[in-house]
């Protein structure tokens, strides 16, 4: 189902994901707002998401349910040229804030074909930037307002929710994106649809 991040104190899981071991997330006492932010990873334990019932959950994995969503068939190209595909065909689970084919082609012309180009290099780092170890759902993200979210590719990004409720993250290159489509449920994880290409820095 598609909606905005609604306003809850929750934390989503964490679990281990291409050999990374699962870190703990810092503590959720209030902070002044002169002190850096911490990094943030989500933790089995702090997590109050409910499971959908059998009857509603996903058959497809995350590759799957993306091709058959469709507007993602650049973002299948780069997964299967750097290997990835098998990845997030397992079990995980994994959430990946997938951008569009309009956000990849919004790039600077030849970026993608550069990338591409280095499929075990550069593009990789780039895609599991895009992807958070564990299921965060929309419910899950209030808590991790104005904080940073490691990723797989083991760099951060930083979360902001609007006034609005609108959500957008913001990359270690200093741009930012919008999330536009949340909580795309696969068998092994969530996918959030996203309006541009998040990178490392």
């Amino acid at each position: 189902m598609n909606h905005r991040f609604r306003r809850v104190s929750a934390l989503a899981l964490v679990v281990p994901l291409l050999g990374l071991a699962a870190c703990s997330d810092d503590g959720d006492d209030a902070a002044s707002s002169n002190e850096p932010v911490a990094t943030t990873t989500i933790q089995d334990e702090a997590t109050t998401t409910t499971a959908a019932p059998a009857d509603e959950q996903q058959s497809a994995d995350i590759v799957d349910t993306a091709t058959k969503a469709g507007g993602f068939s650049t973002l299948l190209t780069a997964v299967k040229a750097a290997g990835l595909e098998e990845t997030l065909r397992g079990d995980g689970p994994f959430t990946v804030f997938a951008p569009t084919d309009d956000a990849f082609a919004a790039l600077p012309a030849g970026t993608l074909d550069q990338l591409l180009a280095d499929p075990s290099g550069q593009l990789k780092s780039i895609l599991t930037y895009h992807v958070v170890p564990g299921k965060v759902m929309a419910a899950d993200v209030a808590g991790l307002d104005g904080k940073d979210v490691t990723t797989v590719n083991g760099a951060t990004f930083r979360v902001q929710i609007g006034e609005d409720g609108g959500v957008s993250l913001t990359d270690g290159a200093g741009n930012t994106v919008k999330v536009v489509t949340t909580d795309v449920q696969a068998s092994n994880g969530v996918i959030h649809v996203i309006d541009g290409v998040l990178l490392p820095g």
